[in-house]
């Protein structure tokens, strides 16, 4: 029983280890030349008229969240649709209760008037 959270602690530790040292080199042997320019804020290659931080609308944000939940929505039902011959009842009733989950959370967006351009 020891051994296999052993294994687990040493997994843990590379797991956590390799991205850090990685990290650490990048730093240590990166270029360190800063500038005012390169320290500027760029934005389409054109300078920044007026004030360079604005305010971003939470709406464009709504909209992004709900096209990556259809977008995954998408992602869940394509390979549900071609295994569709083999699978069962249960499945065919999972992916209902998946789609109703889903459109439910839809409704209630749209309730709450998330989905309207302001």
């Amino acid at each position: 029983m020891q051994s296999q959270y052993l294994f687990i602690a040493i997994f843990a530790v590379v797991a956590l280890a390799l991205p850090a040292i990685g990290l650490a080199v990048a730093w240590a042997l990166r270029p360190k030349k800063p500038n005012p320019i390169k320290n500027s804020t760029y934005e389409c290659g054109m300078e920044t008229i007026g004030e360079t931080w604005v305010q971003f609308r939470a709406q464009y944000y709504l909209y992004a969240l709900i096209f990556v939940v259809f977008d995954v929505e998408a992602a869940f039902i394509f390979p549900w649709a071609v295994a569709y011959n083999q699978l069962g009842l249960y499945a065919l009733v999972e992916m209902i209760l998946f789609v109703a989950i889903l459109f439910g959370g839809l409704m209630y967006a749209w309730r709450k008037g998330a989905l309207e351009w302001r």
